[in-house]
């Protein structure tokens, strides 16, 4: 199984980017596919997840209303759209992939705890004021 994030870079504040996790390996609608950050020294951050199937969306406070998550079974790829972005914002972005999850919103909530099964290498995001 391998998942490859892609997208990142350098931004200024108010600004745009969009990430893309492209899954191999796995059976695309058995897993649900989470975003979280992490910023050095810090616990992991939940930003936002999409169930395996059912498409259901959750979001952490910190991004509802500018982020938005959505995936292309075709492509076996999971998007995060990212839009008015601050500078807190910054971080390494990974995606990570759960198998049938019970509960979706856990694994954004529990990201500095969960025991994801699959873990990207991450995309560096930089926003600068």
């Amino acid at each position: 199984v391998q998942l490859v994030e892609s997208g990142g870079g350098v931004v200024q504040s108010g600004g745009s980017l969009r990430l893309s996790c492209a899954a191999s390996g796995l059976t695309f609608d058995d897993y649900a596919i989470v975003w979280f950050r992490q910023v050095p020294g810090k616990e992991r951050e939940g930003v936002s997840c999409i169930g395996s199937g059912d498409g259901h969306t959750y979001y952490a406070d910190s991004v509802q209303g500018r982020f938005t998550i959505s995936n292309d079974n075709a492509k076996n790829t999971v998007y995060l759209q990212m839009n008015s972005l601050k500078p807190e914002d910054t971080a390494v972005y990974y995606c990570a992939a759960v198998f049938n999850p019970i509960i979706l919103d856990w694994l954004v909530k529990g990201a500095h705890e969960y025991e994801y099964d699959y873990v990207g290498l991450g995309t560096q995001v930089t926003v600068s004021s």
